[in-house]
């Protein structure tokens, strides 16, 4: 991977992450087509990405992250977070295999972006705005929600986090906030783990050179995802999901032909 690439997919994740449209699909279908080899480097350099753009969250929402007169919040975060945790042990076979098929991406793109064509109908009376009111129970939900993204690569771990939250009578905007914190512990578990394996397997992946592109990608992720999660809070909260909806169906169907006509795979 070098510079132009690195940078181009730190844009993709920047945009993406928290946009219900799956940061994980877009950069999946943009590596083959920027001619970037699938090896251990580049399994790093997304989670660590990742993990750039939602630190994001912490800066723009650091006075209610760092409010540790409410503890309360980070118990809901852990609590909620012990699915993703366990279900990512348990499936990790499936997991890497379903990565590594843009077909089921694609196909799983389109079906959440049905879902999200009838979500704002189906949760419009949703009535919880306050974070002191997601009970543990709740919060044990959202994260069970958060697992299918890891089982099922394309749906988005923010649009079904958010779905989960709404589910639970959240509005879209707490339901998306709360998605966004939990993304914090996520990730930083997730990149943890993908540092000590490949420290582990593939020690010469950690070399000078890498470092500074891992450096330049997470800098890109993260002022790139800042400008995303400001647009998304108040798009969602004008115009919903529908856009949002639209958009997967279209770029699965678009990656399906691109599969089929040879032009991606």
């Amino acid at each position: 991977m070098n510079t132009i690439q690195s940078v181009v997919i730190a844009i993709i994740e920047g945009l993406t992450e928290f946009l219900p449209i799956s940061s994980t699909a877009h950069m999946k279908i943009a590596n083959p087509l920027l001619n970037i080899s699938n090896n251990a480097f580049t399994d790093l350099f997304e989670v660590v990405i990742q993990l750039a753009a939602i630190l994001s969250v912490v800066t723009i929402y650091w006075k209610k992250f760092f409010n540790f007169s409410k503890f309360d919040l980070y118990i809901k975060l852990v609590i909620a977070v012990i699915p993703a945790l366990i279900g990512g042990i348990l499936l990790k076979k499936h997991i890497d295999a379903a990565l590594s098929n843009l077909t089921f991406i694609a196909c799983v793109m389109i079906g959440g972006g049905v879902i999200l064509l009838f979500i704002d109908k189906l949760f419009s009376k949703n009535e919880i705005q306050e974070e002191e009111k997601i009970t543990y129970p709740k919060a044990f939900v959202i994260g069970c929600f958060q697992v299918l993204s890891i089982i099922l690569p394309g749906l988005s771990r923010s649009a079904s986090t958010i779905i989960g939250g709404m589910s639970q009578k959240l509005t879209r905007k707490l339901a998306a906030e709360f998605s966004f914190f939990l993304a914090v512990p996520t990730m930083v578990a997730a990149s943890a783990k993908s540092f000590l394996d490949v420290y582990k397997d593939h020690p010469e992946v950690l070399v000078k050179d890498n470092f500074a592109i891992l450096g330049l990608g997470a800098l890109v992720a993260y002022v790139v995802a800042l400008i995303a999660v400001k647009f998304f809070i108040g798009y969602l909260q004008k115009n919903g999901f529908k856009m949002f909806g639209w958009y997967r169906i279209v770029a699965g169907i678009i990656v399906l032909i691109l599969i089929y006509t040879k032009h991606l795979g």
